[in-house]
């Protein structure tokens, strides 16, 4: 009777193995059976710049959920089923992703082409909260320069070209289009921000080092890399005393944490808040509605101007 019933269990729990696989590769199944690679993007920048390129091409899948903070999130198994069956995988790396590394040694996929999008660009080295070990003392959030976006999306390509040979020319002419909307992007940043009357950006979340070293501003960042870390109390009254003697008008926070520190900050020293996105993650609200990487950060230089004076 024993047997029997333990017979019944491991049944019950390979059928509800395989359904868990059946679901999760479907779209494997139906992508191959069109001949498209299945691509998956960790955060939404990689995302974009892979739709940018891919474009109908490829079957592309964003690992880290729409809205979830991508700092905190945890690969599920669910994942893992799925990129047994995928061709691609897109991260960001130095850090971003700590999951990445871990998850990628466990898979057996030895046809996926790997993409760690920032290797083999240059890295800011991190000035400020330097016991933030998981970055291993690089800021990870490369893709906030357009001109290193541009490199990170020219790796993308080289990855879809690796998998996908076939599709080579419109992968090639994909990229060029999106790579002269980059620079077209940069040269707004830069013929704008060179005209500001401040130079001090204030942030809750030390996400944009490489956006103020590319265009000359100074980021002054109230928690670290993650977004949620606290700041001390006696760090708080060093900000207030720093913003104070500087007469800065404006603090920084992002979407998809709390607005609460910027509030006490900017309460303390007569400023008001506003939102810088440092586009680790979008709402699925913002994506239905259109919102990419280029019109946020053309949003994010409006802010910018209207933040810094002209």
């Amino acid at each position: 009777m024993k047997g029997k019933a333990l017979s019944m269990l491991l049944l019950a729990i390979l059928l509800i193995t395989a359904g868990c696989a059946g679901s999760a590769n479907k779209q494997s199944r139906i992508a191959a059976e069109q001949g498209k690679p299945v691509v998956y993007a960790s955060i939404y920048p990689m995302y974009d710049f892979a739709k940018n390129i891919g474009g109908d091409r490829i079957d592309l899948i964003m690992a880290v959920p729409a809205g979830a903070e991508p700092h905190d999130w945890e690969p599920t198994a669910r994942l893992m089923v799925q990129l047994e069956e995928a061709d691609v995988f897109i991260y960001n790396g130095v850090g971003m992703e700590p999951w990445a590394d871990k998850m990628l040694a466990s898979l057996t996929n030895d046809s996926l082409v790997v993409v760690e999008a920032s290797r083999g660009i240059p890295l800011l080295q991190l000035k400020e909260h330097k016991h933030d070990h998981s970055h291993a003392g690089y800021d990870p959030h490369v893709w906030l320069d357009p001109a290193r976006a541009l490199r990170q999306a020219h790796n993308i390509m080289n990855a879809l070209i690796q998998a996908d040979p076939k599709n080579k020319i419109y992968y090639e002419e994909n990229f060029r289009e999106f790579s002269d909307k980059l620079k077209d992007l940069d040269t707004s940043y830069q013929n704008s921000l060179n005209r500001v009357k401040m130079k001090e950006i204030v942030v809750t979340h030390a996400a944009f080092g490489y956006l103020a070293e590319r265009y000359g501003l100074n980021q002054i960042s109230v928690s670290g890399l993650n977004p949620r870390e606290e700041p001390s109390a006696a760090e708080l009254v060093r900000l207030t005393q720093l913003l104070r003697s500087k007469d800065i008008r404006y603090v920084f926070f992002e979407t998809l944490t709390s607005p609460k520190l910027a509030e006490v900050l900017a309460n303390e020293v007569d400023a008001k808040t506003e939102v810088l996105n440092p586009l680790g993650g979008l709402t699925q609200q913002q994506m239905d509605e259109g919102w990419d990487y280029l019109s946020v950060m053309e949003k994010n230089l409006e802010t910018l101007i209207r933040a810094l004076g002209e």
